[in-house]
C-alpha cells in the first residue's frame, strides 16, 4: 500500500557461486541481509532501481515492474547479453521469462534479494519520519496494523493512491457529511 516498487538486476560470475540464494520471501531477514552484502561484493555487476508511488498509480504495478526491470537492466555497468526475468516478458531484448524464476535462477534470486533488502531498508527509514504507521514492521504491506494506521492517521504522500484501501480512505477524506 505504501512505498516505491524496487527492482534489481544482477550479473553473477559463474565460477564464483553464492551459497544460499533463493526467493527473497523464503529467506529470513538475517539471511537476506547477509546475502545482500555478499551479492554486492561478488557480483560482476548489479543495479537497483526505484519506481515511485505516483508512477505505480499512473501506469499500474505490472507496467511499473516491467519499467523497473528494464531500467535496472539498462543501468548495469556491463551490458547484459541475455536476460533471465522473473515471469516478465521484456519486449525486444534477448531474454527468457521464467515463472518462479527466483527459485530457479541464481541471478534472479540475487536480484530479488537486493530489491527486497533495499526496499525494506527504505521503509525502515520512512518509519522514522512516520512512526505512527509502523513501516519498520510491515514495510508498507496491507497488514492489520497498517490498515488501522491508515484509518486513524490518513493517507500519506508515499501511499499508492489506486490501491483499494488507500483509494477508499481518500474518498472518505474528501467526502463531506453535511
Amino acid at each position: 500500500l505504501a512505498g516505491p516498487l524496487v527492482c534489481a538486476s544482477v550479473i553473477l560470475y559463474p565460477q564464483n557461486q553464492i551459497e544460499g540464494l533463493n526467493d527473497s520471501k523464503k529467506l529470513s531477514e538475517k539471511k537476506r541481509e547477509f546475502l545482500f552484502d555478499e551479492i554486492k561484493e561478488k557480483a560482476m555487476a548489479f543495479s537497483i532501481v526505484y519506481i515511485d508511488e505516483e508512477t505505480i498509480d499512473e501506469i499500474n504495478v505490472y507496467q511499473a515492474s516491467k519499467k523497473g526491470m528494464l531500467e535496472a537492466i539498462n543501468k548495469l555497468s556491463i551490458e547484459a547479453e541475455y536476460v533471465l526475468s522473473d515471469a516478465m516478458p521484456l519486449g525486444d531484448i534477448k531474454h527468457e521469462s521464467i515463472i518462479k524464476g527466483d527459485t530457479k535462477s541464481a541471478s534472479i534470486a540475487a536480484a530479488s534479494i537486493l530489491a527486497k533488502v533495499d526496499r525494506d531498508r527504505f521503509m525502515v527509514a520512512l518509519a522514522k519520519k512516520y512512526p505512527e504507521y509502523g513501516f519498520e514492521k510491515h514495510k508498507g504491506y496491507p497488514t492489520k496494523q497498517h490498515l488501522e494506521a491508515l484509518n486513524r492517521y490518513g493517507v500519506l504522500d508515499i501511499h499508492r493512491k489506486t490501491y483499494k484501501p488507500v483509494y477508499d480512505k481518500l474518498n472518505e477524506q474528501f467526502s463531506l457529511d453535511i
